[in-house]
């Protein structure tokens, strides 16, 4: 249940029972400061999970029911069966690595977000003020545009995408802040959601659909601009959605295995990884035996299982559709 200090709207506190029911231990929704700054951005709520305990921290009480139910729904996503994106790879660059983990974070769950800002809608919890407040969110994190590229563009072009997403068919009522401040960024960000928008966001093979789709568009953007590309097709792991067929197929069916020249985070040694045919986007990351000639070997034998034994074995999680 939600601390006593935290008054939610009723729609909020289903949420948070729905929540409840899927996890296996307590949930609470907490308010650990007093701020109130008059904007609404995702960095003023944080999940953190002590044993079966599940707490949503709220450090800014602008608006606390959307805030709460914005974290909620994300995690309801989670545990109802959504797709996730992990981060199993080194670059052997710790800035890099934590630079292409929150760029992929943050494109991730702008995908998301088609689900998430449409059932906070649904439940009257996004209106006008609500999308004053994140429009004011939205410049108390990026920087006016000073006419060219620069190396906050990244950034922008996050930012001003998941706002596309947010305002959705209201967009147009903020065009003229977005077009004033952010005209580069809000151009190839609108090309960014329109492409997004080809095919909805409903189910987790749609989400993971349009993850993979985001991923590569945006490093088509970064180039377009001249930025180094940030390879999130490779870099990020994302959760395959199977069908059963596809679970019986053998593994050369559905996959393509290379020796990558990226290490495995976890244990320091060169990982193979595991690319879908189908969308040339990482499925799978593991440890197998150094060396070219023996590497090789490996990847043909590993190409003889089924897909379900090789998940199987490796403890790959995977979503049936």
């Amino acid at each position: 249940m939600a601390n006593s200090d935290v008054q939610l709207q009723p729609a909020v506190q289903d949420l948070l029972n729905q929540v409840a029911k899927f996890f296996p231990g307590d949930v609470q929704v907490q308010i650990i400061g007093d701020l109130k700054s008059g904007y609404l951005r995702h960095d003023q709520v944080q999940t953190m999970q002590d044993g079966q305990h599940l707490f949503v921290q709220l450090s800014d009480i602008t608006d606390p029911d959307f805030l709460a139910s914005h974290e909620l729904l994300h995690i309801l996503m989670t545990l109802r069966g959504f797709p996730q994106v992990y981060f199993p790879l080194t670059t052997g660059d710790d800035q890099l690595d934590e630079q292409l983990r929150y760029v992929g974070t943050d494109l991730f769950d702008t995908v998301a977000h088609f689900v998430v800002y449409a059932e906070q809608r649904q439940h009257g919890l996004i209106n006008k003020t609500v999308e004053e407040d994140v429009v004011k969110g939205v410049r108390q994190t990026i920087t006016p545009e000073q006419g060219h590229v620069d190396a906050e563009m990244i950034t922008r072009l996050v930012t001003v995408l998941d706002a596309f997403v947010f305002l959705g068919d209201h967009f147009d009522q903020y065009r003229y802040l977005f077009d004033h401040d952010f005209p580069i960024a809000t151009q190839a960000a609108e090309q960014l959601y329109q492409l997004l928008t080809e095919k909805p966001t409903t189910s987790p093979f749609a989400m993971r659909r349009n993850v993979v789709k985001l991923f590569r568009a945006f490093d088509q953007q970064l180039q377009r601009w001249e930025l180094p590309a940030l390879h999130l097709n490779e870099f990020a792991m994302v959760t395959s959605v199977f069908s059963k067929r596809q679970l019986g197929l053998q593994v050369k069916q559905v996959f393509k295995l290379y020796y990558s020249e990226l290490r495995n985070h976890a244990t320091g040694k060169r990982a193979y990884v595991g690319f879908t045919i189908s969308d040339d986007q990482n499925s799978l990351v593991m440890d197998g035996p150094v060396g070219e000639k023996v590497s090789t070997e490996h990847i043909q034998a590993l190409y003889q299982k089924t897909v379900q034994e090789l998940f199987d074995e490796l403890h790959i999680p995977y979503l049936e559709r």
